[in-house]
């Protein structure tokens, strides 16, 4: 789901703006997978009209500056090394199935984003508010919301997941979330998830069956190490808000931001090298073909955190020590028919075997899907390098076989295996979720989720931060320059 650890320098995937490797079972000679493309997305120039902006990544965070520079009248070019906008934010075209590039949803409550998005035409589809939970017994047990779901709540109240104690603390939870401004939540005192869940008395059963899959999911962090400032303020969106995906996939979100963007804004297939930071005049941006770009008005670098290393060559630069990323590993299978009829998240709350959560997508948005198909996706936790794909699939169907029927399961047909190695930046503690100044250097503004919450709002609120101190900055300069 997309809503981060230290030492080690992790090792780049091929693609240097894009953390996603496709796997897949297909023979080697099938068609390229196509993507979810926008129309309206503008030919690429030849070159950047100066005096301009230039903005490295085509991300939510590149996007979301983007637009926001355009709002101000800043001229700028986004250069994008891949083959599309979205960054993680992406969809695959696979036999007439829409596949998001992990299991990716989307909460309609994140504040930036209501601000940013048109939500109507996104045309969103709306999972159950609760989950259904595998548990020891073998069985599935409902969890629901009891503001929205209260017959299904009450009816629940003495399954197995979780104590009658702890279904009245999370209620207590969600009031207090909802009471507590963003900021508050952002700047409190913070510990680790799992300590805070221990602290506010929810019982050892609770936390394993619900908590741990849910939030793990959420955090691809089954330890559930991550602070419990991002706890919180999910918690809160949760209580506010939906949890959606788009009609057209996850990467909607992102073509969206591009159709507002002038035409020849944005370059893709356009690998960045290297640029040059002087501290006496603006950037130099070069690209791996040879062209060469001067950001006069200022350089925003809304890339990964390693990436963002590689360019200005000196990882200081970009704040504390980094931690490794968090991993993940999503499957999609194509069915005939849906053991669940639901559009619920299907947790596995059994501590056994290596899925950590499901769900049929076509439940939730039929488009997901050709007619009379279903989309199964299916989330493991850490990038499990040391698994084939061939034995991950074996492992899914035969643990999915447990839960639904042999029967059942052995008749899905494996349709892709995406291995997620940058899912999402490292967020345990300590942290700054409000956003760290994204000036780095003279004219040079960083901006991405690990800048600020690893959150699509995070990502969005981010590049829009970024955006703003570029265009005070350039009024700053003009001031300067009329001396």
């Amino acid at each position: 789901m997309n809503l981060i650890l230290s030492p080690p320098s992790i090792t780049p995937p091929p693609s240097r703006h894009s953390i996603c490797t496709v796997r897949s079972q297909s023979s080697p000679n099938q068609n390229p997978i196509p993507t979810v493309r926008s129309p309206s997305l503008p030919p690429p120039p030849s070159a950047p009209t100066p005096p301009s902006a230039i903005i490295i990544g085509g991300g939510l965070s590149g996007l979301s500056a983007a637009v926001h520079l355009h709002s101000s009248s800043v001229p700028f070019i986004l250069l994008e090394s891949s083959d599309d906008i979205g960054g993680r934010v992406r969809t695959d075209i696979v036999d007439g199935f829409l596949l998001d590039r992990g299991f990716q949803i989307f909460i309609t409550a994140y504040p930036h984003a209501r601000r940013l998005l048109d939500y109507q035409s996104l045309s969103l589809n709306t999972f159950y508010s609760g989950a259904l939970v595998y548990c020891p017994d073998r069985r599935f047990h409902p969890v629901s919301d009891p503001f929205r779901h209260l017959p299904d709540s009450l009816s629940g109240l003495f399954n197995p997941v979780g104590t009658l104690s702890d279904k009245l603390l999370v209620g207590l939870t969600r009031l207090r979330s909802l009471l507590t401004s963003d900021d508050d939540i952002l700047t409190a005192e913070e510990v680790p998830v799992l300590d805070l869940l221990r602290r506010s008395g929810f019982s050892e059963s609770m936390i394993d069956r619900f908590f741990r899959p849910f939030f793990g999911g959420i955090f691809f962090d089954s330890d559930l190490e991550t602070t419990s400032r991002l706890f919180n303020f999910i918690f809160k969106c949760l209580a506010s808000g939906d949890n959606v995906v788009p009609s057209e996939g996850i990467a909607a979100i992102p073509r969206q931001l591009a159709g507002r963007l002038p035409a020849g804004s944005v370059r893709l297939n356009s690998r960045v090298e290297s640029i040059e930071v002087d501290p006496f005049g603006p950037p130099v941006v070069r690209l791996e073909g040879g062209d060469a770009f001067e950001a006069e008005l200022g350089l925003i670098l809304a890339v990964e955190e390693f990436e963002a290393e590689r360019l200005l060559k000196i990882p200081s630069r970009v704040g504390k020590e980094r931690r490794p990323a968090r991993g993940t590993v999503c499957v999609y299978f194509a069915a005939d028919r849906a053991p669940v009829s639901d559009p619920v998240l299907i947790l596995n709350g059994s501590g056994r075997g290596i899925v950590n959560n499901m769900c049929f997508m076509t439940n939730i948005a039929p488009s997901y899907g050709p007619p009379g198909k279903v989309l199964v996706s299916v989330t493991v936790v850490g990038a499990r390098e040391g698994t084939s794909d061939e034995d991950l699939t074996a492992q899914i169907v035969g643990e999915l076989s447990g839960w639904f029927g042999e029967g059942e399961v052995r008749e899905w047909r494996h349709l892709r295996t995406y291995r997620i190695g940058f899912a999402q930046p490292d967020q345990s503690p300590p942290t700054d979720l409000t956003g760290r100044d994204p000036r780095v250097g003279s004219r040079v503004y960083v901006c991405g989720d690990y800048w600020s919450s690893a959150t699509f709002d995070g990502a969005l609120v981010s590049g829009t931060r970024a955006a703003e101190a570029l265009v005070d900055d350039r009024v700053l300069l003009k001031d300067l320059k009329s001396l």
